[in-house]
């Protein structure tokens, strides 16, 4: 019996993690990394004594927000450099950053801190394959660089709607592709 609620104190615990960092995630999104810790324990339904518990500081809390959109940043690109499709690669990369710039304002200026340094220099790394196979593939205009392609992605960093980055990514991948 003692080892069932055990169980189910550690299962309730892990739920109430998930649903904080799911919460948390929204909410830094929208607001900015500075939004209090008790507003994100009303936005989940906890306590800020949950909170606490699970992350003792609002930076423990954002550390694994932050954490997660990396792993999600990580997955994708390992997606694009399985897809055989350099086209639909880089297009689908294009996309998603786009999107995740004009839909997380509030995260996307944090990830830029020392603590993602290197791997933000292995996301780097991993675009550059992308942009080479679409190069040797035919793909790119003749023409474009990898800092070419890089400066475009960073242009989608001024998309303040999903409308807006759909747009401009389009109107970028017209420049770049073949």
């Amino acid at each position: 019996m003692a080892d069932e609620l055990t169980r189910k104190r550690r299962t309730d615990a892990e739920h109430n993690r998930r649903h904080l960092v799911a919460v948390a995630h929204t909410a830094f999104a929208r607001h900015g990394p500075d939004l209090p810790v008790r507003e994100i324990a009303r936005r989940a339904g906890l306590a800020p004594a949950t909170v606490h518990r699970h992350f003792p500081s609002r930076a423990d809390l954002l550390a694994a927000v932050l954490d997660g959109q990396v792993d999600r940043c990580e997955r994708q690109l390992r997606a694009a450099m399985a897809d055989p499709d350099s086209r639909r690669a880089l297009s689908r990369t294009f996309h998603r950053f786009g999107e995740w710039q004009a839909t997380e304002p509030g995260l996307t200026g944090v990830l830029s801190g020392p603590e993602f340094a290197g791997r933000r220099r292995a996301h780097a790394e991993a675009f550059a394959r992308l942009v080479e196979r679409a190069h040797a593939d035919g793909v790119l205009r003749p023409r474009v660089t990898i800092d070419d392609v890089r400066l475009a992605l960073t242009a989608l960093t001024s998309a303040r709607t999903g409308e807006s980055a759909r747009r401009l990514t389009a109107v970028l991948l017209t420049g770049l592709l073949t």
